[in-house]
């Protein structure tokens, strides 16, 4: 199945200023958000940013959250976003049936949250290089389950390309300058 903007909503879980910088990886993750956030905007993707206990993890970090739209950001306790019950309510209310799932920690809060949603009827999309977890093992094995549970794997390149469906448009060029 492929990725339809017209269908899909973005997720960006846990990017947030105490727990980003001690990830594998951190900037791969900042950059790719970004792009997708960017993307987006651009196709008018409804998006979602979940933070974990901000009080004791911190807002959202600077550079993804300069791009989230107003009202994007909700706070959470559970791990899992679809336990959470003004986010799994949010993404049901967007009527997309897809998610495209990106963030951190990838076996732990990512994973729960794209199998939840997965359970919870979506169709879920785990965005690999704007993932990541403390220790990169860690990060493989939650994509390798993920999988094994029906979530696709997919790259950053893979949405923007997807969501944009046509290349010549006023929107590929924008996307692909995202890309470039």
């Amino acid at each position: 199945m492929l990725m339809d903007a017209a269908r899909s909503s973005l997720l960006i879980v846990d990017v947030q200023q105490n727990l980003g910088p001690v990830m594998a990886e951190p900037r791969q993750v900042y950059r790719n958000c970004v792009r997708l956030l960017r993307g987006a905007a651009r196709l008018a993707v409804p998006v979602t940013i979940s933070e974990q206990y901000p009080k004791g993890i911190g807002p959202t970090m600077g550079e993804v959250l300069a791009e989230a739209p107003e009202g994007a950001v909700v706070e959470k306790m559970h791990f899992s976003c679809a336990a959470e019950p003004a986010i799994l309510s949010r993404l049901q209310a967007f009527q997309r049936p897809q998610v495209v799932v990106a963030g951190i920690e990838a076996h732990v809060c990512v994973l729960q949250s794209a199998i939840g949603l997965k359970m919870a009827g979506f169709d879920v999309f785990v965005v690999a290089d704007a993932c990541s977890s403390r220790v990169a093992a860690n990060h493989q094995l939650a994509l390798d389950r993920m999988a094994a549970a029906g979530v696709a794997v997919v790259s950053t390149e893979m949405v923007l390309f997807e969501w944009l469906h046509v290349a010549g448009t006023s929107e590929f060029k924008d996307v692909l300058s995202l890309i470039k």
